[in-house]
């Protein structure tokens, strides 16, 4: 079942994908992407209006840019928002997400598929 945070995101923000019990998610890194949002959320970084509006500027975006919005994509959208409102909250710099993109992408490159991708120090570098 879902929790109060996830039921009041998912009424709130349209194209969640979801079935009758609630978000569905095809990857891992959906759903931590959707629980970074609540949690952006709950600590009060955005309301859903501001996220709302941001996912359908970016959604608008990436369709202009040739996305099919097929749904395949719904959550690297969902990322990009992330990106947006933290950087433009002050949460966090844009260099700063650049940084840790890079690290990740590092870490990811050198982690065996199946795997489970962690950052270290050397990732920075």
């Amino acid at each position: 079942m879902m929790d109060a945070a996830a039921a009041r995101a998912a009424a709130d923000v349209p194209g969640i994908p979801r079935d009758k019990d609630g978000p569905v998610f095809r990857e891992p890194w959906e759903a931590q992407a959707f629980a970074m949002a609540l949690a952006l959320h709950e600590r009060g970084v955005f309301t859903w209006a501001e996220w709302a509006a941001t996912l359908a500027d970016q959604i608008k975006r990436a369709q202009a840019d040739g996305d099919p919005d097929t749904g395949e994509t719904y959550y690297r959208h969902w990322m990009a928002t992330l990106e947006t409102l933290v950087a433009a909250k002050g949460v966090a710099t844009p260099e700063l997400l650049h940084r840790y993109r890079d690290a990740w992408d590092h870490a990811a490159d050198r982690t065996p598929h199946g795997a489970p991708i962690e950052l270290t120090p050397q990732d920075f570098e």
